[in-house]
């Protein structure tokens, strides 16, 4: 239980401090790779958050970049 209090603070914390450019991605991700690795197993959620984040803010990253190239220049 202090766990996933720690992670909610943690998340809220890092959700208001960080900036939505440089977020992207990431907290929809830290979400749903701490819930997997909460099922995964004791002391995972930590560890599939920080996986999550990276992870999300890669395809976030990768979807910015296809969308500047799809549009025409001008």
């Amino acid at each position: 239980m202090r766990t996933m209090i720690a992670l909610a603070l943690a998340a809220a914390t890092l959700g208001a401090a960080a900036m939505p450019a440089d977020a992207a991605g990431c907290l929809k991700g830290a979400a749903v790779g701490g819930a997997a690795g909460h099922f995964v197993g004791k002391g995972h959620a930590v560890l599939g958050a920080a996986a999550g984040c990276a992870y999300g803010h890669h395809r976030a990253a990768k979807a910015a970049r296809q969308q500047r190239q799809a549009q025409p220049h001008r």
